[in-house]
């Protein structure tokens, strides 16, 4: 108790006594015993025999005064504004440089290694907001943070953070791109080639689920994360293929997710639909876009050739293995000219007639199976067209499979 008394008398009087409870009681928050700082500084005086209650504190300049129903107020006027719903909150504060300053003055002069200032007015804030919505505080992952000014008038921001949207698609429609791609000619400021939409086509299977959900959640834009990506002309058949929508500034964040994946299927029929939508976390973004050792991919693909081919050396297909492809001609615009080493893990074929044939092939995920089947002016080796000593082409592809990440 001693030992108590006399750090509180010194700070006492480095202060002349001009303190408030919450900066005295967070200077002795390791010394003094107590469920808050006013309560540890109330023990404090009633041993002393001295009353703050009205003190001008040197500290802060009574800065915690401004925690009041005016500023819940506010708070309250900026949700309601907003018409925003979250479960996790954040808070964070900006106070006067001058009363932070004095306040880590204090705790050096006294060698104390307390809570700072901005802690215990976000903390209190919190306190507040839980008290009056019953939400919970949320370090890591939160829906939204309130951004709480003090230097001068009390000014209240809130910052929505994301919505993640977990699901896969399927793809029935040859000539959709999985993404928005902008005009080529107007780089998508809209022109008369585009129809002045910006747009190289017309939708796209991110456009196809993010034009609902953002009306649904309110929310200021979408962008979709995929596993990798089919060509245009490609179908995703299957399982279908993992994505994460993100929607920015959701104002709406309870979605009937069994709900909208029947509204935006049934809207989209016979062109894509998704499946298995659910909330996921901001990481999964990144971790399906991830290439795994053990992630392949399973197509069909018509394989149409320019003469007749040897159906003998149709066999030889089967003993594909290590395949070494330099970037495809089409993709190096976009993609680092280099040379992948990929494998050919399972391969079966079918007789269409003696130009044509079917494949059924399983090979690790990044393998291009057009170059494989064309050649790719010798970028890709070894070939189908190679092996069979013809001209081929991939006539038609479908993704049956794409490995779960």
């Amino acid at each position: 108790m001693d030992n108590m008394l006399d750090l509180a008398s010194k700070i006492l009087e480095e202060a002349d006594y001009k303190i408030c409870k919450h900066c005295l009681g967070r200077k002795l928050s390791k010394t003094v015993e107590g469920s808050n700082n006013i309560e540890r500084a109330d023990k404090v005086c009633q041993e002393l025999g001295i009353d703050l209650d009205d003190a001008e504190c040197v500290i802060c300049d009574n800065l915690f005064d401004k925690l009041d129903d005016d500023l819940y107020k506010k708070i309250d006027d900026k949700i309601n504004q907003l018409g925003i719903e979250f479960d996790t909150f954040l808070v964070g504060c900006q106070i006067e440089k001058d009363i932070r300053d004095r306040d880590d003055e204090f705790s050096e002069k006294f060698d104390l290694t307390v809570e700072t200032i901005k802690k215990e007015v976000n903390r209190l804030i919190g306190l507040g907001i839980w008290e009056i919505y019953g939400k919970e505080a949320e370090f890591e992952r939160q829906d939204i943070v309130f951004n709480v000014d003090l230097r001068k008038e009390p000014k209240v921001k809130i910052q929505i953070n994301p919505l993640y949207i977990e699901g896969k698609y399927n793809k029935l429609k040859r000539g959709i791109p999985q993404t928005k791609w902008p005009c080529t000619k107007c780089k998508g400021r809209g022109c008369e080639e585009c129809n002045f939409t910006g747009k190289q086509y017309p939708e796209s299977v991110e456009e196809l689920i993010s034009e609902h959900v953002l009306k649904l959640t309110k929310g200021r834009e979408a962008k979709f994360h995929g596993a990798g990506r089919e060509d245009i002309d490609v179908l995703m058949l299957g399982s279908g293929r993992q994505f994460v929508l993100e929607i920015k500034e959701p104002r709406i964040r309870k979605l009937d997710y069994r709900q909208l994946e029947d509204d935006i299927n049934r809207m989209n029929e016979g062109k894509t639909s998704y499946h298995n939508l659910h909330p996921c976390e901001r990481p999964r973004k990144a971790e399906i876009k991830q290439s795994s050792p053990d992630a392949y991919k399973v197509y069909h693909a018509i394989v149409k050739c320019d003469e007749a081919f040897d159906e003998a050396k149709l066999e030889e297909l089967k003993k594909l293995n290590e395949i070494n492809q330099q970037t495809p001609l089409r993709v190096l615009r976009r993609r680092a000219d280099m040379v992948r080493v990929k494998h050919v893990l399972d391969l079966s074929y079918e007789i269409i007639d003696d130009k044509t044939f079917s494949m059924h092939i399983k090979t690790e995920g990044g393998l291009y199976i057009k170059e494989l089947i064309s050649g790719d002016e010798g970028r890709s080796k070894p070939n189908v067209s190679e092996i069979l000593g013809v001209n081929a082409i991939c006539e038609q592809l479908d993704v049956l499979e794409v490995s779960e990440k």
